[in-house]
């Protein structure tokens, strides 16, 4: 287990704001793939997000209880979505506990992916509600566990 973990929210928040959010010097070629899937899946994550937020408020026009619990659905998928962002960055500098983070977040993507094919609803709704969402980020899991990332993240955890 991680034991970087973060002491309040001040530790959470990326260094120098999101600002550094495309500076990736320094950083194993494996880790910057696997940092650019996360980052450019949860801003799509947050912009189809957003763009889903207006069909659901139309949505309230026929279907009030159907949309109040898309509307939930959704607000929790743009939560994972932005928390995708941030645990990117702080895998980016170096943080355990954000890496062990991101592969819970594959790890759930998963379930989703099977919790909608069993419901035959095919591609899904939200984040990693389907295969193709699961399987980008199990490419970027497997990116971070590379012999040569546990290297980089344990030389960046002894100059700490």
């Amino acid at each position: 287990m991680p034991t970087d973990g973060p002491r309040n929210f001040n530790d959470v928040m990326p260094q120098g704001g999101f600002s550094g959010m495309f500076k990736t010097q320094g950083l194993p070629t494996e880790l910057k793939v696997s940092y650019f899937i996360w980052v450019i899946s949860g801003l799509l994550g947050l912009l189809f997000g957003l763009i889903g937020f207006f069909a659901v408020i139309a949505a309230f026009a026929f279907a009030p209880a159907i949309a109040a619990l898309a509307l939930v659905l959704l607000l929790l998928a743009l939560a994972v979505a932005a928390a995708q962002v941030v645990l990117a960055m702080k895998m980016k500098e170096g943080k355990e506990w954000a890496r062990l983070a991101l592969t819970i977040v594959a790890a759930v993507s998963l379930l989703l992916a099977i919790f909608g094919a069993a419901n035959g609803s095919g591609s899904g709704m939200g984040l990693g509600g389907n295969w193709f969402g699961f399987l980008v980020s199990a490419v970027a899991v497997v990116l971070m566990w590379l012999p040569n990332s546990q290297l980089w993240f344990k030389a960046v955890k002894g100059h700490a």
